[in-house]
């Protein structure tokens, strides 16, 4: 997009698909970031995700703040742009220093989510965020607490919505039975790792440390019944699924992934789409909004072309029996 402008009268229809942040500023230079971003509205992307910590581990200081610090820029570069986009941030996993993470965090206790998020409003340029994140469950801290903070920016009218990423149904249940009698805005929406591929019992892929990281049957079944938002962070399995350069890691090697991987393989060639085109429109398909941390503009294409695929029953029925 040439024009600082975005003209609201070719507005296209709203894609599913999330745009994560995660290593804008950081891995990701601003020039790109902001092309990124262009064409994510220009294709009717809505939903933003970033973090107040990303991209830390990749930061020389060690802290996060990069990515927020590009949206925000990106949202002063295009007037406008704001009430076309809904912006998704978390609190909670910020490293207290360089190295201190995951040992020492900042967690989500009253003081440290107002803390938090007061920094993330000042580096996006924002008066409200329209999703925000519980990052990762914090046990020394009562959930009851962490509740009661965020409703206070519910009130002051700072947050829109309330998530949670990385914690165990049962924490959520307690978290929107509380907030449900104290008459705050429950949780409403759970962000986890999720693809097609499944991995062996008991382990998980490289990058999530969370133990309640990964998307279980229970917890897809706590979010269906409570009809929650359900977003699942890398989808792609970082381009494994159609990048021969990349191998899909060791956890997901298993028979029950070989006749997956046949049954993905199969509905490809029939759909003339790519594996992970199939993998996005399959998950959009569950009711779940896959998120996309691409770097280059082919990927977010391809990306936004999958989730817009529509899987006839056939191919679902391929797809969801092959266990």
């Amino acid at each position: 997009m040439t024009s600082d402008h975005f003209d609201e009268a070719r507005r296209p229809a709203v894609s599913a698909l999330v745009l994560g942040a995660m290593t804008f500023g950081t891995l990701v230079d601003e020039k790109t970031s902001f092309e990124l971003l262009d064409r994510f509205v220009e294709r009717g992307g809505e939903w933003i995700d970033t973090a107040d910590c990303y991209a830390f581990w990749h930061s020389p200081d060690g802290r996060g703040g990069d990515s927020e610090r590009i949206l925000g820029r990106w949202l002063a570069a295009r007037p406008g742009v704001r009430a076309r986009v809904r912006i998704a941030t978390k609190v909670g996993a910020e490293p207290l220093w360089k190295g201190s993470w995951p040992a020492h965090r900042a967690g989500l206790s009253r003081r440290a989510i107002s803390d938090a998020f007061a920094g993330s409003l000042d580096r996006l340029g924002v008066e409200h965020v329209d999703l925000l994140w519980l990052h990762q469950e914090d046990r020394a801290t009562p959930i009851e607490e962490s509740v009661d903070a965020i409703a206070e920016q519910v009130t002051a009218g700072t947050v829109r919505r309330v998530g949670a990423s990385n914690h165990p149904a049962w924490r959520i249940e307690r978290a929107r039975a509380y907030a449900t009698a104290r008459g705050t805005m429950p949780i409403d929406a759970f962000q986890l790792n999720a693809t097609y591929l499944r991995v062996r019992p008991g382990t998980r892929p490289d990058g999530v440390i969370h133990p309640h990281g990964m998307l279980s049957d229970e917890q897809l079944d706590f979010a269906r019944a409570h009809r929650m938002d359900l977003w699942a962070y890398t989808p792609l399995l970082s381009g494994a699924y159609d990048n021969p350069a990349k191998s899909i890691p060791q956890v997901y090697d298993h028979p029950g992934n070989t006749r997956r991987l046949a049954a993905l393989d199969a509905v490809a060639r029939d759909t003339g789409a790519t594996r992970g085109q199939v993998v996005l429109a399959w998950l959009v398909s569950q009711g779940i909004r896959p998120i996309l941390g691409g770097s280059k503009l082919h990927q977010l294409d391809a990306a936004l072309d999958g989730v817009a695929l529509t899987l006839d029953e056939t191919h679902l029925a391929r797809l969801n029996s092959a266990d």
